[in-house]
């Protein structure tokens, strides 16, 4: 498909610009003639260049912990308890456990019980000085 000037839609240097960005939410590129209901077309100038297919949020969590571990260079199972903390805190600005059975997912990648996540999420969200909230039925 040629898109203003004669130059292919494929090679637009538009796709190439957004693609660290949909690789990074795992997303996949498409033509935007193949786009569906659900994907989002993006235009520069007036002509469609890319359809962009976002992933189902489960696999998002699932890409994001991926993520985590090439960037600490280990499963997270073998981080310490420091460095877990810390995943949790930046899986909870993320949205991570807004998702069904998000604590589970993360908890079963961290190699923690649940409880040991919301203890780190509490220990989070405790106001400076205070103590932090019980769980629910303590």
């Amino acid at each position: 498909m040629h898109c203003g000037g004669g130059r292919r839609v494929s090679e637009h240097p538009f796709r190439a610009a957004v693609r660290p960005l949909v690789d990074a939410l795992g997303g996949q590129l498409l033509e935007p003639e193949q786009a569906g209901a659900d994907d989002v077309v993006l235009s520069w100038e007036g002509c469609e260049v890319v359809a962009v297919r976002l992933p189902h949020l489960a696999d998002s969590l699932d890409r994001i912990l991926a993520d985590l571990e090439r960037r600490h260079g280990m499963p997270l199972a073998r981080l310490d308890r420091k460095a877990k903390q810390s995943v949790v805190r930046n899986l909870e600005a993320r949205g991570a456990f807004t998702l069904r059975h998000g604590v589970e997912t993360v908890a079963a990648a961290l190699g923690v019980s649940r409880f040991t996540v919301y203890n780190y999420l509490n220990r989070e969200n405790a106001e400076p000085g205070g103590a932090p909230p019980r769980p629910e039925g303590a």
